[in-house]
């Protein structure tokens, strides 16, 4: 099959064959696609281009704006620590003479108070190193202060009327060398957290004891606790011993001190034997160190 073109200015019509006509169209066809193609393709380059300009810029004024929240906020921080010890000093006072009269109480080092002239950044270039410092200090801080009001606490509930059913005794027959009550690394996860109570490094199968008498309100298994046994011991005080390998009491049995009530293990999120040992006033959890005095017998 061929294609005859006749014009008016040639006395013999030209012609092509079809195919060859079709393979032409085929190829401007081809060329028009890729042009189309590159020209998006160039247009949206362009555009992710200047959308990544643009997050720089939007980041780094993220970043600048971050920087003077975290500035102010040590400055806050800073300003409510020395209020809190300003409050403290007067609170033990009135302590010191109402209940506990010449016992001592707990109270700041001289190297451990603030510098009250006008908060961690006066008279400082302020940089990510500044920040980073003052809140180690800040946090350092905290901690020491943390240490006195649960010794304050202590001392309180020692001359309160619970202080015949605080719980006393050690719960295993192994001194106390693991993990501290308060905020730390938390082992599994890397990050800070709160650990409520304090952990006993005890061999597996460990006996555990009821370190005052009470209720058991609950036996069983309890999520990250693993096997746990709670015991009330009234007046909103209970006990709590977690990551059990066997439990050798019921919900409501009463317990004395010092009965085998359980024996130490590895349940729920435990990175090894121990015994995670926990007291709880009104719900809200006590430092336990400070009320254990004497191991069993």
């Amino acid at each position: 099959m061929k294609i005859i073109f006749i014009g008016k200015e040639t006395s013999k019509p030209k012609t092509i064959s079809f195919t060859f006509f079709v393979f032409t169209i085929f190829l401007l066809c081809c060329l028009a696609i890729f042009l189309f193609n590159y020209y998006l393709e160039y247009k949206k380059i362009n555009s992710e281009k200047r959308l990544e300009n643009f997050k720089l810029t939007s980041e780094t004024l993220t970043s600048r704006y971050d920087f003077d929240i975290y500035v102010e906020q040590i400055g806050e921080l800073y300003s409510r620590i020395l209020d809190i010890d300003q409050q403290t000093e007067r609170l033990q006072d009135i302590i010191k003479k109402q209940i506990l009269g010449k016992e001592k109480l707990p109270k700041l080092k001289k190297e451990d108070k603030l510098d009250g002239k006008g908060g961690p950044f006066i008279g400082q270039k302020i940089s990510h190193n500044n920040i980073q410092k003052n809140l180690g200090r800040l946090m350092q801080s905290m901690k020491v202060r943390e240490e006195i009001y649960n010794r304050m606490e202590a001392i309180l509930l020692n001359q309160s009327v619970l202080r015949e059913t605080l719980p006393s005794l050690y719960p295993v027959n192994v001194p106390y060398t693991s993990s501290s009550y308060g905020w730390r690394r938390d082992p599994i996860l890397g990050k800070r957290a709160m650990h409520e109570g304090i952990d006993f490094s005890a061999a597996h199968g460990e006996s555990i004891y009821a370190t005052a008498g009470g209720i058991v309100v609950y036996a069983g298994k309890k999520g990250a606790y693993g096997n746990l046994v709670t015991i009330n011991h009234g007046g909103g005080l209970q006990t709590r011993y977690a990551h059990i390998s066997k439990i050798l009491v019921k919900k409501g049995d009463i317990v004395k001190k010092q009965d085998l009530i359980a024996f130490v293990g590895n349940t729920g999120r435990s990175t090894g034997p121990h015994l995670h040992y926990e007291i709880r006033l009104n719900k809200k959890s006590l430092d336990p160190k400070q009320y254990l005095k004497r191991k069993i017998k």
